[in-house]
């Protein structure tokens, strides 16, 4: 069940739609596009600063073998993520909304947190054991960059911290919230814009994992799923934002464990 005060917060906080459902849609498929064009930028400013043939290299080049070095995705990982939260909170103020309030970004209870920790702990194991009975390797896309990378504090920094922050900051944040938002003024349907927009953020979440195959894509909406609830379970995008920190830093460690 949710939380009756945490469900209102939710609520509150998309109370006064910032986006008609035209809007919404644009602004989903536009959010799309930028974060693979954030990528692309992210791939091409790393590569030219740190590939030593860059200044001789085409943009094919630079993207081919940037996206195989790590110091390069780590990099593009970082300037991604400032790209993106700039754009973010410029499209929210331009629509004369209050980012931290639109996003959720506040403190959560500390008994929200540990059950969905706990919750989280549970899918992980679950998880691990169905990748070990069907022998996949769902992380073997790291293989090159942590062959590559200059420091391997510098990818872990980037894939356990920064990217977290910056994905759940689209589809749990703004994504979240203008889907959502479009079913506040329906009676008796004060869940169903959380849910409808918990499936349709998580299957594009998933979905623009391309290094994946479809085992970990499936795998991924099921995460997305249990971010999503915790995200109307806390009416915070930080308890989100910290289970998709702890995912990716046990996934990394186990990573690190197999590589060493």
């Amino acid at each position: 069940m949710l939380n009756k005060s945490a469900a209102e917060n939710n609520l509150a906080t998309i109370s006064q739609p910032l986006f008609t459902r035209l809007g919404t849609l644009l602004l989903t498929i536009g959010m799309v596009v930028i974060f693979f064009i954030s990528q692309l930028i992210g791939v091409y400013i790393a590569g030219k600063l740190v590939l030593p043939t860059a200044k001789r290299a085409t943009v094919g080049d630079i993207f081919f073998f940037g996206s195989n070095d790590g110091t390069v995705v780590s990099i593009s990982i970082m300037i991604g993520c400032v790209l993106l939260m700039a754009i973010s909170a410029l499209i929210v103020r331009m629509r004369g909304g209050n980012f931290t309030q639109y996003l959720a970004l506040k403190p959560f209870s500390l008994a929200t947190g540990m059950g969905m920790i706990g919750l989280l702990l549970i899918f992980m194991i679950g998880s691990q054991a169905l990748t070990y009975m069907l022998d996949e390797t769902p992380l073997s896309f790291v293989d090159p960059l942590y062959q590559s990378v200059s420091s391997v504090w510098l990818l872990i920094f980037a894939m356990v911290i920064v990217a977290p922050i910056y994905e759940e900051l689209i589809f749990r944040g703004l994504l979240w919230s203008a889907i959502a938002e479009q079913f506040t003024s329906r009676a008796d349907t004060e869940y169903r814009g959380a849910i409808v927009a918990s499936l349709v953020t998580s299957l594009i979440f998933a979905v623009i994992h391309l290094q994946y195959g479809l085992y970990e894509i499936s795998t991924i909406v099921v995460l997305a799923l249990i971010f999503c609830y915790a995200r109307i379970k806390s009416g915070s995008l930080i308890l989100p934002m910290l289970l998709h920190i702890i995912n990716n830093g046990a996934a990394m460690w186990q990573y690190l464990a197999q590589a060493a």
